[in-house]
């Protein structure tokens, strides 16, 4: 699809804004106008600094902070950096610190859910809606997620307040599964969050029919707007996003001094 820089740059912003509410674990603080969560869980987003506003103290100062409640958290001190970072130089002032980047992803945003359509699920196949310590199960056996990482993934969703809606697409003969994914929806905007095949079912078209399905049943709920993140060294999975008709927005990454945090 086509849009202009305007509009692109307008639902940049608004992709932004409920990403974090959509990603908001029980475990945040604020500190100077940074926003600190502390999940336990294995989503970077639920774990890391947001610098949202510039603050009054002194950058070292602000991060020594900081550090101390991801170290009594027992996390390593992460920081997400955005086009919306402030300070607008922060990147380069933790790059002076020798801090590392890692992880980079593109935000992809689409503009109408129409563009989306598609064909009903072909027969025997199934979604199924589930309840989030269920769905915590299933997508934290595909990504190797530990107890307490499952267990932070379904807490941090119970306590979102951006209701999550999480699908398993199944065969309906003997519950096999072919793909999961969720969205999260606010007011007519939904994010999709944890898209995942299993390695053995990929290839078959089985993410595509999964995100046209949930794209379905949220422009059923009244959403007309989407987003999602995808890792910058995921070209398979950005093709099949633009082929649902998503374009990408902005890029973020994360930075850290801390050789735990790209684990």
């Amino acid at each position: 699809m086509t849009m202009d820089a305007a509009r692109l740059e307008a639902l940049a912003g608004r992709a932004e804004q409920a990403g974090l509410n959509a990603s908001a674990p029980p475990q945040e603080a604020w500190v100077d106008g940074w926003l600190i969560r502390l999940s336990p869980g294995k989503a970077k987003r639920s774990r890391c600094i947001n610098a949202l506003q510039s603050g009054s103290l002194p950058l070292d100062e602000l991060l020594a902070r900081c550090q101390a409640s991801f170290d009594a958290a027992g996390l390593p001190l992460v920081l997400r950096i955005t086009p919306y970072t402030q300070p607008a130089d922060l990147d380069r002032q933790l790059a002076e610190r020798g801090w590392f980047e890692f992880d980079a992803a593109e935000v992809m945003v689409l503009g109408s859910l129409d563009a989306a359509d598609g064909s009903a699920l072909p027969e025997g196949q199934v979604l199924r809606a589930v309840d989030a310590p269920a769905y915590a199960q299933a997508v934290g056996r595909l990504r190797g997620s530990s107890g307490a990482e499952v267990a932070a993934h379904a807490e941090r969703m119970l306590a979102s307040p951006v209701p999550y809606q999480g699908f398993l697409l199944q065969r309906s003969n003997d519950d096999t599964l072919l793909a999961c994914g969720q969205f999260a929806r606010e007011g007519d905007m939904i994010g999709l969050f944890d898209i995942f095949t299993p390695a053995e079912r990929r290839g078959q078209g089985h993410g595509e029919r999964l995100c046209r399905a949930l794209l379905r049943a949220a422009a059923a709920q009244g959403a007309r707007e989407a987003y999602l993140q995808v890792g910058v060294e995921n070209p398979v999975a950005q093709r099949l996003y633009a082929r649902l008709g998503f374009v990408k927005a902005y890029r973020y990454h994360y930075r850290s001094h801390d050789p735990r945090a790209a684990e």
